[in-house]
């Protein structure tokens, strides 16, 4: 009996076993895969933004679309392509204001500035009595606003003998007469054209000449801008070699209104510059060669010495058609000096007086002119790009001693 039972135990435990066995082998058995997804012809994919530059960053690779050969058809594939760096940006050209009534424009404020003199001599030719003492007080505010000695005794002088013989009293009569004897001192029959059209040759050359800190190579590009607004092409010749920055701010002036300008390396010969500027210039054919001389230097070679050297350069391609010197208003008399000496080397043929707003007295129109035999050409009233205009005798007088 004990028998019996201990084989069915054992036949039990083998057919467990064995059932264990059958049952790990079946769960270890991998999957069959899943059947493909049938694709949904319904929403095709969007179509990728090809060619559209302006939503791609310029700083992040592009991305072009090119067809590869794939099991069930071409599909698109993104190839990057190297960056090209950010686009130069052009600078957009400034169209400068025509020069036809910049000074009239310009009025209001020079007679803001000037009014002082003519209110000033109006009202002592208003008094009851004109007296010696008068007289007298006419003749210094003539002098403090820069008019000059002779100029002033010249003026006084026929005041007297107008008023005297005319018996002029009224507000209205004594203004006209006073228009008229500043008319004669300032001169209205002087040419006034700054030369930059020769008849036998292209281009025009100009040279600017001055002390550094009196606007001169300022000047010089606003002459550009005045040049351009005339419809002429220019050429601008750095050959302020002397300061670092001054070639650097013509360049800017002439990117502006589309003017190309040569320049040298620092401290390099300004004569080189300045023949260079006319070589390409005449190459280029342009219409003018505007060139900015140094005002001081960094050699122990005397300024007018290298001055006279540019001029005699210059001069190998085509004579000078323009020496302009840029005299500081504000400096009344003292300007005159700096004038004086720029016109013993290189052949003055126009003034222009900058800064004539403000602090500056305009009688040293007359006093210059009268100093240097040559007339007032251009003249700067303020910061702006377009505050240099052409001189009027005219609306000049008109603004000092109102209307």
């Amino acid at each position: 009996m004990e028998t019996i039972i201990l084989a069915v135990v054992i036949a039990v435990v083998v057919l467990g076993a064995l059932g264990g066995l059958i049952v790990g082998s079946r769960r270890r058995k991998p999957l069959p895969p899943p059947p493909p997804k049938t694709p949904d012809i319904t929403a095709p994919p969007a179509e990728p933004h090809v060619g559209d530059e302006a939503e791609t960053p310029r700083d992040e690779p592009r991305r072009t679309i090119e067809e590869v050969d794939l099991p069930g058809g071409p599909a698109p594939v993104v190839v990057e392509e190297p960056p090209t760096g950010p686009e130069l940006e052009v600078p957009q050209l400034e169209i400068p204001e025509p020069t036809a009534g910049r000074l009239v424009r310009l009025r209001a404020r020079l007679s803001r500035s000037q009014t002082a003199l003519g209110k000033g001599l109006l009202t002592l030719l208003s008094r009851e009595h004109l007296d010696d003492d008068t007289w007298e007080e006419i003749e210094d505010t003539l002098l403090t606003a820069d008019v000059g000695v002779q100029p002033t005794q010249e003026l006084v002088d026929s005041l007297r003998e107008r008023v005297k013989v005319l018996g002029t009293r009224t507000p209205a009569e004594l203004r006209g007469l006073l228009r008229e004897e500043l008319l004669k001192l300032v001169g209205t029959d002087v040419d006034r054209t700054v030369r930059t059209e020769p008849e036998d040759r292209k281009p025009g050359i100009v040279m600017v000449v001055g002390v550094n800190g009196t606007g001169k190579t300022t000047t010089t590009g606003k002459l550009a801008r005045v040049l351009v607004a005339d419809g002429r092409t220019v050429v601008l010749g750095a050959a302020d070699t002397f300061r670092a920055a001054a070639a650097d701010q013509l360049q800017t002036w002439g990117e502006r209104v589309g003017a190309h300008t040569v320049r040298g390396p620092e401290a390099g010969d300004p004569a080189s510059v300045a023949f260079d500027a006319v070589k390409e210039g005449k190459e280029m054919g342009v219409d003018v060669v505007l060139i900015d001389t140094a005002g001081r230097l960094h050699t122990k070679t005397g300024l007018m010495d290298e001055l006279g050297k540019v001029k005699r350069v210059v001069e190998k391609h085509a004579p000078l058609d323009e020496v302009l010197l840029v005299l500081d208003a504000t400096t009344g008399q003292n300007g005159l000096v700096q004038a004086r000496v720029f016109a013993e080397v290189v052949d003055i043929t126009g003034i222009v007086l900058t800064k004539l707003d403000g602090t500056a007295k305009g009688g040293i129109v007359v006093a210059v002119q009268r100093e240097l035999g040559v007339p007032v050409k251009l003249i700067g009233l303020g910061e702006g790009a377009d505050d240099l205009a052409p001189f009027e005798p005219e609306a000049f007088v008109y603004a000092l001693i109102g209307d």
